[in-house]
């Protein structure tokens, strides 16, 4: 629901980021972390998971960057980890900085951004998504899946899963539908 009064009142890119940032905050409440618990699927050892894990395997230490009171970015860094993923968790007050710097288009800026080489994740991307991308090494900037959908990895929901996609971006901004979910 903050989406729709967070696009409404956005009239100027700064008051956009600074009161997306204070809803994000606000908006990641740590009671979700029991409906999680309860809803955590668990891969089925297939053979496209033994090609995920070894990709996963293979990564580099993820730097993630999160509000310290974000308890949606806590179950994302939980799903990554729980997939294979080693993660250096870093928590910082200063989230605009840290997407600013890592240039995430302003469009696509949502709750937490993790860093591994020269790619960028924004937001509550799945970790399948995030090893396949890895595996393949695309000429992009990074992923991001942007307003916080309901039934992503750390935003679940009960049996709620909003359709949502996964957007490719480069350097210039410019970007793509990476994944349909």
């Amino acid at each position: 629901m903050f989406q729709k009064i967070f696009r409404g009142m956005c009239a100027a890119a700064v008051p956009c980021v600074v009161l997306g940032m204070v809803l994000i905050v606000t908006g990641c409440a740590p009671e979700a972390a029991a409906e999680y618990a309860e809803n955590t699927v668990v891969a089925d050892g297939g053979a496209g998971d033994a090609t995920l894990a070894a990709a996963i395997a293979a990564a580099p230490t993820i730097k993630v960057y999160k509000s310290p009171t974000c308890g949606c970015c806590a179950l994302w860094v939980d799903h990554m980890r729980e997939a294979g993923f080693e993660l250096d968790v870093e928590d910082t007050l200063d989230m605009v900085g840290v997407k600013m710097d890592a240039g995430v288009p302003l469009q696509l800026q949502t709750c937490h951004t993790a860093l591994v080489g020269d790619y960028v994740f924004e937001g509550h991307i799945p970790a399948e998504v995030i090893a396949r991308f890895l595996a393949e090494a695309p000429a992009a900037r990074g992923l991001a899946v942007p307003d916080m959908p309901i039934g992503s990895p750390g935003m679940e929901f009960g049996d709620r899963v909003d359709p949502y996609d996964v957007i490719q971006f480069d350097a210039e901004g410019n970007t793509s539908v990476y994944e349909r979910r």
